[in-house]
């Protein structure tokens, strides 16, 4: 089986980027696991690692420093839709986001952005459906189950990588 290709599209800023250096660990059709090092890096963000949950509606990363300490989970609410070349995935940023501390703290950010793209046409009623149901939905399994039950593909990916070396 070849990898898809992997595409990020941003409603707010509008940008479409081929994540050309992001590198597949594990894929199938429920998920998808990379490895990635930032687009622009920062004096904090280095390196990471993201779950795309193809049938869920997010996308759960972690983010390390330049030391691999890890600064946070990131998890993003997105539809996944089919990329613009054959074998393509093409990650639709749907805006709302939550961000899961290493201390257990959680935040949920721009749902504001979410309101106004919603308001200025930019997403449909049912992308705001979809990403508020995503939202709902991953909050769900956080409380439920912790980070570490959403995370554990990336940990099963990595831990197959090194036994393949």
């Amino acid at each position: 089986m070849s990898y898809p290709v992997l595409y990020r599209k941003r409603i707010i800023p509008d940008e479409c980027i081929l994540l050309k250096d992001d590198q597949i660990l594990q894929c199938d059709d429920n998920t998808i696991v990379t490895a990635w090092k930032a687009i622009h890096p920062r004096s904090d963000l280095s390196h990471g690692y993201s779950i795309y949950y193809l049938k869920r509606g997010y996308k759960i990363s972690k983010f390390y420093r330049a030391d691999s300490s890890l600064m946070y989970w990131y998890c993003d609410i997105v539809d996944y839709q089919k990329g613009p070349e054959e074998n393509s995935v093409l990650t639709l940023d749907l805006l709302a986001d939550v961000v899961i501390y290493p201390d257990g703290k959680i935040r949920i950010l721009d749902l504001d952005e979410l309101a106004e793209a919603f308001e200025k046409q930019l997403i449909d009623e049912k992308q705001l459906r979809q990403a508020l149901t995503s939202l709902g939905d991953l909050m769900d399994a956080i409380y439920e189950n912790s980070i570490s039950a959403l995370e554990a593909p990336i940990i099963k990916a990595l831990a197959a990588k090194v036994l393949d070396q």
